[in-house]
C-alpha cells in the first residue's frame, strides 16, 4: 500500500525546512525511506535533514541528504543518519561551509566502497581531521581562513575511493599535508591531482594485483600455454572518470591494465589470465573481416558472436577457463532494458553471450534460444570460422532489430565484458570514412607501403568552474589525410580565375624582392662551388668531406609561418539558405585559393582539419605540411576532405600551436576557419568548451602565436569574442568565403 496523504503530511511536519522546492521531491524521498528504514530510522532521517536545513547553505545539501541517506542507512545501518548530519553540522561551525555539499556528495560512494559503518565512521573522522589540520594554519597563524585543499580533496574523493584503500588515501593526504601545509596553491594542486608528485604518490598507494609485479609470470603463461611471446604495454585507468580504457592488441603489443583488484571470487592474477587467454584465442582463431561490408550494428553483433566462439575454443583446450569466464562475465537481467525507450542492442547481445557461456542461463526469449542453438550447431562442426559466425550474427541482429536501436540513449548496464579486448584486430578497412578511426593504421588492409599510426597525444582541458586544468583530459589522434582527385581543386581555381588575377596583383606588392643566399645545405637549388671544391680536396686527402655542398635562396623581409586549421565537424555539410553549395564545398574553394596565394608568396604554410567524438577521440588530419609545396598530392588531400562529428576546438588549437611553435619564423599566424561554437556530445555545459578554447588562445598568445578566427556562423557574435577577443571576422554571406579568406590573410600579413 502507498503512503497516505495524512502520513505524508505528518512526516512533512517533522521536517523543519521551508524551501519551496522541497514540496516537489518530498513524497518520492519518503516513499524510498519508508521502504528502507524502520520508524526509528525515519525519525532520525527527518531530524538529520532538519539539521542540514538549519545550517543555511541552501536547498541542495538538504536534497542530497534526503536522496542519498536512505540507501546509505540501508547498507550500513541507521546510525549513519545521525553520523552524517552531525558531521555536516560540525563542518558548518567552521570556515569550511562551502565544503558541505561536496562532502555530502561523497557519502554514498564512500558507503558503497567501504562497506561497513565502522569504516564510514573512519572516513568521516578522516575528513574532519583533514579539515582541522588545514583550516587557518597558513604560515602558523590561527585565522578564519578555510582549508585550501578540502574542496579539491572532496571533489576527487570518489575517484580516490575507487583507486585506493582508506589507508592508502590517508597516506596520500599525509604526504600532501607534510610537504604543502604552508603553500595554499601547491596544496590545491596536490589534492586536485594536478601535480606530478600527487599522481606519483597516488600510484604508489594503489592496491590490488599490479601488472608490473607479475609481468614475468604472465609472459611465461603466454609462452607455455599459448606458445605466444608478446610485448605487454600497461595502461592506467585511474584518471579516467567517464570511460575506462579497454585492453587491445596491435603490432606494438598487448595493452593491459596496470592493476586488477579481485572480483567475484576471482583473483587479480586470474583476471589477467582470463584477459590474455581471450586475446590469445583471438590471435589463434580469428580471421579479420572487411569492415566496409557491414553496418555498425552488424559489426558489434559479429564481435560478440566471435568473442563467444573463440572463448568456446579456448575452453576446449583449457576447461578451467570456464569457471573464470563465468564469474567475470556480467549476467544481464532479461527485461531490464525497455526497447520502447532506449537502445537495447548491447543488452540483447550481452544476453546472448552469457547464454552461450552458461547453459543454466535461464533466459526465455525464443529468438535468443533459437540462435543459441544455431550457434552451438556451428561450433559443434569440425571446422568453423569467423565468417560462419558473422553470417549468424547478421541474421540475429536482423531478426531482433527494433526502431529504438537507433536511439542515442543506449542501455549499458551489465553489458560490458571487461576481460575482453575492443576487437579492433577483427576489422580491415578498404575505404576511409567517419565510422573508422583513421588514426589506427593497423586496421587498414596491408599494402606495400605501410604507414605507422602515431600514438595519441594527451592535452589538458580548462575547467572554468574550478579554474584549474584537467590533466591529460583529451586524447588527440593525428593522421595524414587520404588523397583524392587533385583535378577537382584545379577546376575550382579555374572557376575563380578572375579573382585569382586580382589576388596576384595584391601579392606582387606583398612579395619581398630581396633574396639571400643560404649556404651549407645538403639539398639546395644550386651547387656552392667554394664548399664543393673544399669537400673534394678533403676527399682526395682521405678526410671525411663536408656533404653540405649546396645552397638555396630565400626572400628577406617576410618571415612568416602560417597554419590554417579547418573545422571539419558535421555542421559544415549544411547548405546555407540562398546558396547552392555546402559550407564544405565553399571552404574547399577558399582554401584552394589561399593555398595557391601563399605558395606564390613563398611563406611557410600548413593546412590541417579537425573534428571530435568526445574527449577520447579528437581527430587531427594533416592536409599540407610546412615542408610540402602546393602540388597535386596536397590538392588531392584537400579534394578528399569530409565532415563529421563535433567541434572540440581547444585540443586542436593546442596541437596546431605545438607545430607552429617549432618553426623559426619571426611571425607565426594560426588561422581558424569554423562555422560554429566549440561543442561535443560528452560535454553538456555549453560554456565549458568555449572557456577551454579561450584558454588555449591565451596560451598560444604567450608562445608568440597570433590566432585569428574566420567564422561563418551568423550568430557568432554571441560567443566568438569570448574566445578570440577582437581577433576574428564573421562572414555572414558564406558564398563570399572564397573571396574573403585570401584577402583576410593578406591584410593580416601585410
Amino acid at each position: 500500500m502507498g503512503m497516505s496523504d495524512d502520513q505524508l503530511e505528518q512526516y512533512r511536519g517533522q521536517l523543519t525546512c521551508n524551501f519551496e522546492q522541497l514540496d516537489h521531491v518530498f513524497a518520492d524521498c519518503m516513499t524510498e525511506a519508508e521502504a528502507l528504514l524502520t520508524p526509528q530510522g525515519i525519525k532520525a532521517y527527518l531530524e538529520g535533514a532538519s539539521l542540514v536545513c538549519m545550517i543555511g547553505r541552501g536547498f541542495e545539501p538538504v536534497l542530497v541528504y534526503l536522496e542519498e541517506m536512505p540507501e546509505v542507512a540501508d547498507m550500513l545501518g541507521e546510525e549513519t543518519l545521525e553520523l552524517i548530519s552531525q558531521t555536516v553540522w560540525k563542518i558548518s561551525r567552521s570556515p569550511n561551509g562551502k565544503a558541505i555539499l561536496p562532502f555530502l556528495q561523497t557519502v554514498a560512494e564512500a558507503a558503497r566502497r567501504l562497506g561497513s559503518a565502522e569504516l564510514l565512521e573512519h572516513y568521516v573522522e578522516f575528513v574532519l581531521d583533514f579539515m582541522e589540520r588545514t583550516t587557518g594554519s597558513i604560515h602558523g597563524f590561527h585565522t578564519t581562513i578555510p582549508s585550501p585543499g578540502l574542496p579539491e580533496l572532496l571533489e576527487r574523493m570518489p575517484q580516490l575511493l575507487n583507486t585506493l584503500s582508506l589507508q592508502g588515501i590517508r597516506n596520500w593526504t599525509a604526504y600532501g599535508l607534510r610537504h604543502y601545509s604552508d603553500h595554499p596553491e601547491r596544496q590545491r594542486d596536490y589534492f586536485s591531482l594536478q601535480s606530478a608528485d600527487s599522481r606519483a604518490i597516488l600510484q604508489r598507494e594503489r592496491h590490488g594485483t599490479l601488472f608490473v609485479d607479475h609481468e614475468r609470470q604472465l609472459d611465461l603463461y603466454m609462452q607455455a600455454l599459448w606458445q605466444d611471446k608478446e610485448h605487454f604495454v600497461p595502461y592506467s585507468s585511474a584518471f579516467d572518470e567517464l570511460r575506462k580504457p579497454m585492453p587491445y592488441y596491435d603490432a606494438l603489443g598487448i595493452r593491459v591494465p596496470d592493476v586488477y583488484d579481485d572480483r567475484n571470487g576471482i583473483s587479480g592474477i586470474n583476471r589477467y589470465r582470463a584477459l590474455l587467454a581471450h586475446i590469445a584465442a583471438h590471435k589463434r582463431w580469428t580471421t579479420p573481416q572487411i569492415a566496409d561490408n557491414y553496418s555498425p550494428f552488424q559489426r558489434i553483433a559479429i564481435e560478440f558472436f566471435e568473442d563467444s566462439r573463440v572463448e568456446h575454443m579456448a575452453m576446449q583446450v583449457y576447461p578451467g577457463l570456464r569457471e573464470i569466464f563465468m564469474a567475470l562475465h556480467p549476467v544481464p537481467e532479461e527485461g531490464a532494458c525497455q526497447p520502447e525507450k532506449e537502445s537495447c542492442i548491447r543488452h540483447r547481445l550481452a544476453m546472448f553471450s552469457r547464454a552461450v557461456l552458461d547453459p543454466e542461463h535461464g533466459y526465455t526469449n525464443p529468438d535468443l534460444l533459437e540462435f543459441v542453438d544455431r550457434f552451438n550447431e556451428v561450433i559443434a562442426q569440425d571446422e568453423h570460422s569467423t565468417k560462419d559466425v558473422a553470417a549468424l550474427a547478421i541474421s540475429y541482429i536482423a531478426r531482433t532489430r527494433r526502431q529504438a536501436d537507433l536511439a542515442a540513449n543506449i542501455y549499458f548496464t551489465d553489458t560490458e565484458v571487461d576481460y575482453r579486448d575492443d576487437n579492433r584486430h577483427m576489422w580491415r578497412f578498404i575505404e576511409e570514412g567517419d565510422e573508422e578511426e583513421m588514426f589506427e593504421e593497423e586496421r587498414r588492409p596491408e599494402s606495400d607501403e605501410e604507414i605507422e599510426g602515431l600514438p595519441p597525444r594527451h592535452y589538458p582541458e580548462w575547467d572554468y568552474k574550478s579554474k584549474t586544468f584537467r590533466p591529460n583530459w583529451v586524447s588527440l589522434y593525428e593522421s595524414l589525410h587520404p588523397a583524392g582527385d587533385a583535378a577537382h581543386i584545379d577546376e575550382l581555381l579555374t572557376r575563380h580565375s578572375a579573382l585569382a588575377k586580382r589576388l596576384k596583383q595584391i601579392m606582387d606588392l606583398l612579395k619581398p624582392q630581396q633574396y639571400v643566399r643560404v649556404r651549407y645545405q645538403e639539398e639546395g637549388s644550386e651547387l656552392d662551388l667554394d664548399v664543393a671544391i673544399r669537400s673534394l680536396i678533403d676527399f682526395k686527402a682521405g678526410s671525411n668531406p663536408d656533404p653540405r655542398i649546396n645552397m638555396s635562396h630565400r626572400t628577406d623581409g617576410r618571415d612568416i609561418a602560417v597554419t590554417l586549421l579547418i573545422d571539419l565537424s558535421e555542421s559544415i555539410n549544411q547548405v546555407p539558405e540562398g546558396c547552392n553549395q555546402s559550407i564544405l564545398e565553399l571552404s574547399q574553394e577558399a582554401v584552394a585559393l589561399l593555398g595557391w596565394a601563399i605558395e606564390t608568396l613563398g611563406d611557410e604554410f600548413a593546412i590541417a582539419g579537425f573534428s571530435s567524438n568526445t574527449r577520447h577521440e579528437v581527430r587531427y588530419q594533416h592536409i599540407k605540411g610546412f615542408s610540402e609545396h602546393w602540388d597535386d598530392e596536397v590538392k588531392g588531400r584537400l579534394a578528399a576532405i569530409q565532415a563529421g562529428y563535433s567541434t572540440r576546438m581547444g585540443a586542436a588549437l593546442r596541437h596546431s600551436g605545438h607545430y607552429l611553435a617549432s618553426r623559426k619564423a619571426d611571425k607565426k599566424l594560426l588561422l581558424v576557419l569554423t562555422d560554429g561554437e566549440p561543442s561535443d556530445i560528452d560535454e553538456p555545459d555549453e560554456k565549458a568548451l568555449i572557456h577551454d578554447a579561450r584558454k588555449a588562445v591565451q596560451e598560444l598568445d604567450q608562445d608568440g602565436i597570433y590566432t585569428y578566427c574566420i567564422n561563418l556562423d551568423p550568430h557568432a557574435d554571441d560567443y566568438v569574442a569570448d574566445i578570440f577577443g577582437n581577433q576574428f571576422t564573421v562572414i555572414d554571406r558564406v558564398e563570399r568565403l572564397p573571396e574573403k579568406l585570401p584577402q583576410l590573410f593578406m591584410s593580416l600579413t601585410r
